[in-house]
């Protein structure tokens, strides 16, 4: 039986990335992760994404998938086992709907929040889109600790954080994610806090 041969092309820091580590640590997939400088992409990965030239970049069998969201359906659909997406048809298609949401609207609502430092409009446009998708739900992490401004708290989103913190207890999302003082230590740097 032939072996797979899967390669992984990110960036440690990456929540895109780490997404795609997560599917495959959900599926059991041994994968080799490759480290690219995005300042110096390597010619793997621009053979590999000629498009966006970005990151993540899954190379299955020497067949290249981007993009985070087509790269775990894709795992999905070839290696059974334990679902990632809902097998029913209607389920899917608002799992689709609701990460494309998150992508497209609240991951740049964030980015733009953290970016500017927390300034007020923007972290109330963070907290507008958190808070839609708190009430369709029916985060704190390290950027708020090492910026010292709140974008998600218990109180104002409890179902985003439970969700959060049952998400993190997952062993493969756990090994998924980069650690977390090296996370700390890198956005203390970046934003200037150290």
């Amino acid at each position: 039986m032939m072996t797979d041969e899967v390669k992984l092309y990110g960036l440690w820091r990456s929540p895109f990335v780490c997404r795609v580590k997560i599917a495959l640590n959900i599926k059991g997939i041994k994968y080799e992760f490759i480290e690219e400088d995005l300042d110096n992409k390597s010619a793997e990965l621009l053979k590999y994404n000629p498009v966006y030239k970005k990151v993540p970049v899954l190379v299955h069998n020497g067949n290249p998938i981007s993009e985070s969201l087509v790269i775990i359906e894709y795992i999905d659909e070839v290696w059974k086992g334990v679902p990632i997406l809902p097998q029913d048809a209607y389920e899917k298609a608002q799992a689709r709907f609701w990460a494309k949401f998150i992508n497209d609207t609240c991951i740049p609502a964030l980015y733009k929040a953290i970016g500017s430092h927390g300034e007020e409009q923007d972290v109330v446009e963070a907290n507008k889109q958190l808070q839609f998708l708190e009430n369709e739900l029916n985060v704190k992490g390290v950027v708020e600790e090492v910026l010292g401004i709140e974008l998600a708290n218990k109180d104002k989103f409890p179902k985003i954080i439970e969700w959060s913190d049952n998400y993190i207890k997952c062993q493969a999302v756990k090994d998924g994610l980069p650690p977390r003082e090296t996370l700390l230590a890198f956005l203390k740097n970046l934003f200037g806090k150290v």
